[in-house]
């Protein structure tokens, strides 16, 4: 109140005239102490702050408004917006994301399969993959996954200093035994030279898995693994300096397995998580 605030440097009876209010009616206000509705909205936004932090200031009003009501806090979506707007938090702002990998000169090596339809009926029908790096002060980290584009969760993973074919193999090795698909999946990527070099496209095929390869310069033919890139940067890369590459692995890891799987909520699943959206689908 803007009487309280300059109660120090004027007189309160020539600020109380001025602003047409009641000397009693101040000093009445000063001892009544914040009403309910304020302390609600402390305790709202401590929450909204704590959300804020652990999903790496992803998050912007929507999703922190749905984290909210997940975590009992009700209230709705404009009070939120209002809420972090009074107290400047902000999402931090998208960068655009790069192309990292090179693809093969001539002609497609495998059909496109998917041709940019991203939405799966069931579990370890269509993985997507795709490589990019991740600068340390040691040097490139180079990091390697495969997503399920049923719960857009990230089923494979593998992070080398090189970039060889067995960045792409471990990635690949790591995903087919945890999930161990059914023959017929569909593999799709860009026409990186790892994913066709024989021992990689020889699993493949040892597993009756079926190969894909996006259109040469068409980003939008992967488009779910470059989002999942575009993420992890935005999110999480963008804002450290890494000092070793065991350090970028150990924030990859925990972005990976606990934030991004298990916690991240994701708009194309009703804002819930890769692991919720499969456990309530029913997929052990």
């Amino acid at each position: 109140m803007f009487i309280e605030q300059y109660r120090h440097r004027f007189r309160v009876g020539t600020m109380c005239r001025l602003l047409q209010v009641s000397r009693s009616g101040f000093y009445a206000w000063r001892h009544r102490g914040p009403s309910q509705r304020t302390v609600e909205n402390r305790a709202l936004l401590e929450e909204i702050r704590r959300i804020h932090l652990e999903t790496n200031e992803a998050y912007g009003a929507v999703k922190t408004w749905r984290e909210l009501r997940i975590r009992g806090f009700a209230c709705g979506r404009h009070r939120v917006a209002r809420l972090r707007q009074e107290a400047h938090i902000e999402a931090r702002r998208k960068a655009r994301f790069r192309i990292t990998t090179q693809s093969r000169q001539g002609q497609l090596v495998f059909p496109n399969l998917l041709e940019q339809c991203f939405t799966i009926g069931q579990p370890d029908r269509a993985w997507v993959g795709d490589i990019t790096f991740i600068p340390t002060r040691e040097g490139w980290l180079y990091l390697a996954i495969l997503l399920d584009l049923f719960g857009r969760r990230v089923v494979g993973w593998s992070m080398r200093h090189l970039l060889d074919t067995k960045l792409v193999l471990d990635a690949l090795t790591m995903a087919l035994r945890s999930r161990r698909p059914k023959p017929g999946l569909i593999h799709h990527t860009d026409q990186g030279r790892h994913y066709v070099i024989g021992t990689y496209t020889q699993m493949m095929k040892a597993h009756g898995i079926r190969p894909s390869m996006s259109a040469k310069g068409n980003c939008y033919d992967n488009a779910c693994a470059e989002s999942f890139f575009s993420s992890l940067k935005n999110e999480l890369v963008h804002f450290h300096n890494f000092s070793t590459r065991e350090e970028a692995k150990a924030a990859i890891f925990e972005y990976i397995e606990i934030f991004y799987n298990r916690q991240r909520l994701h708009q194309t699943l009703d804002y819930v998580s890769p692991v919720e959206f499969e456990r309530r689908a029913g997929v052990s």
